[in-house]
């Protein structure tokens, strides 16, 4: 039976192979010795904590090597992680724990305030401490130490868990940015296929290297590489955080064959001083997700010789959803590629008929990597979840005649103006076409005479002057009348999550307040 032990699976191939490096401590572990402190960590869940299969453990963590061994112990044990965001107050996080119902909680020294308010809002039955890198704790009053609990237990495989296919690996509960989070239900068939079938519609390699440094509480972190890499027997570079003078001088130092960062961080790398004396010939290609990439960042790393792809995928169906070779992520830059093997696409209109080629409708995805839907909310899994297995996402996307697919944007982001559908994605990448614009965001506003207008929040060069005029001259010349912004706001910077999605509620939320400006500063 296929489980997602992923993990164990490749220690008891390839047991002596480098598994990960933990870039604070350059600590490095084989695959089998990962696989043993990963079992260990299962057991001391059994036998020290009571937990049994469907029993639920919270973790709160900056990106650390037991973070990484929980989430293994949990494809070898049945027993579910919930990751919890770092980002989240105490209050956040009591809403989580309540809703996952879960026994466990670990998490690191530096979250110690955090979860001793939580204790007093969300109480669960046990607490499991990380040491801080400074010091060895043997017990605390907030919990037991985790290497104090692994101490006696040994590494020796457990017996074989009644794990089904469709059991629960872990619960990710979604970012919230439009509400309450919600739980989405990952099986262990999602996270296995997921693995497997980017090694194969990607094509990674045993001697691929990747640097790891988006947080491990987000799907991204967890399965965007590192289990595709246990899978094909590779190698993960494990960073605490995102700093960009480190991320490029270990990606240099280690020579890493791959790249993978949202178009913030890609961003961020290339503004770096140290981007300019990087060593580019070892990397065979970079891999961005999460949100829109910008063709002006896709041309300044092709500059330097590398092979650019942009990815898609979503929590609740997998990272990983689509693919493309080398050639055509030149060919077809801006496109995300085509689906992935075995996983079905389509695009619809609002009564869910099927659109052909360059139409723009609602995206939807079927196959095995799809997830249950969401944790004690059946509304909002019959919502997303129709009677024929499709997942619908929410985004808007078109495919062209050779079946490449490209995203136009969110449906709840889509703007009808006049009864003329705009796309917000459209707009937003011809104004990343002007030398002056770093960054661009569009939303619609109400409007008495059309319904809903654009209007675009902008981010210019440092020393950048431009008034609205120039800019709608520039835009006219690209896009049709009614898709022109009817206001420009000029901001310092635009409100992200961490996988780089701008948080348009925030822009809305603060329209009222910020002043629209003709000119650039």
């Amino acid at each position: 039976m296929i489980t997602a032990d992923i993990l164990g699976e490749r220690a008891r191939i390839t047991p002596d192979s480098v598994a990960l490096t933990y870039i604070p401590t350059r600590q490095e572990f084989t695959y089998g010795q990962l696989d043993q402190r990963a079992t260990r960590c299962a057991r001391a869940w059994i036998n020290r904590c009571g937990l049994r299969p469907k029993d639920r453990v919270g973790m709160l963590s900056e990106n650390r090597v037991e973070f990484v061994e929980a989430f293994c112990a949990a494809g070898k044990s049945g027993i579910i992680l919930v990751p919890l965001s770092t980002r989240y107050t105490a209050h956040e996080l009591a809403t989580i724990v309540q809703d996952s119902g879960m026994r466990c909680l670990m998490y690191s020294s530096r979250f110690a305030s955090v979860v001793h308010e939580l204790r007093s809002l969300a109480p669960v039955e046990s607490y499991i401490h990380f040491d801080s890198p400074h010091s060895s704790p043997r017990s605390s009053p907030n919990g037991r130490s985790y290497a104090e609990l692994l101490e006696p237990e040994n590494a020796t495989p457990l017996p074989a868990a009644p794990i089904a296919p469709e059991d629960l690996y872990c619960l990710l509960y979604t970012s919230g940015t439009t509400g309450k989070p919600k739980g989405v239900m990952i099986p262990h068939s999602q996270v296995a296929w997921n693995a497997y079938n980017t090694v194969m519609s990607w094509q990674l390699r045993d001697t691929d290297s990747v640097q790891i440094f988006t947080p491990l509480y987000h799907a991204g972190g967890l399965t965007v590489f590192i289990t595709p890499l246990f899978a094909i027997g590779g190698r993960i570079l494990l960073h605490e955080g995102f700093s960009p003078a480190e991320v490029l001088r270990v990606f240099d130092e280690y020579k890493c064959s791959l790249l993978f960062g949202v178009p913030t961080i890609f961003k961020m790398l290339m503004d770096a001083p140290e981007f300019a004396a990087v060593d580019f010939s070892h990397v065979r290609f970079c891999c961005s997700g999460g949100a829109p990439l910008p063709r002006y960042i896709i041309a300044a790393y092709q500059e330097r010789g590398v092979v650019f792809r942009q990815g898609y995928g979503l929590t609740e169906v997998g990272v990983n959803c689509f693919a493309m070779t080398d050639a055509d992520s030149v060919r077809k830059a801006g496109s995300i590629g085509k689906p992935m093997m075995f996983t079905e696409a389509k695009v619809i209109d609002p009564d869910g008929k099927e659109l052909g080629a360059k139409e723009v409708g609602e995206l939807c995805l079927r196959g095995p990597h799809v997830s249950r839907g969401y944790w004690n909310n059946e509304a909002a899994t019959a919502q997303v979840l129709d009677a024929d297995g499709w997942f619908h996402t929410g985004d808007l996307a078109q495919h062209d005649e050779e079946g490449f697919f490209y995203i136009a944007g969110r449906l709840k982001d889509m703007i009808i103006s006049g009864g003329v559908n705009v796309y917000p994605a459209e707009i937003e990448a011809e104004l990343l076409k002007h030398d002056a614009v770093t960054d661009a965001a569009v939303l619609g506003i109400a409007d008495e005479k059309w319904g809903e207008i654009p209007i675009a929040f902008l981010v210019l060069q440092p020393g950048t002057q431009i008034t609205a005029d120039e800019l709608s001259a520039f835009l006219g010349q690209r896009l049709s009348k009614i898709k022109l912004p009817k206001r420009f706001v000029f901001v310092e910077a635009l409100p992200r999550n961490v996988y780089g999605k701008v948080l348009k509620n925030e822009l809305r939320a603060t329209l009222a307040a910020t002043p629209v400006e003709r000119n650039a500063r």
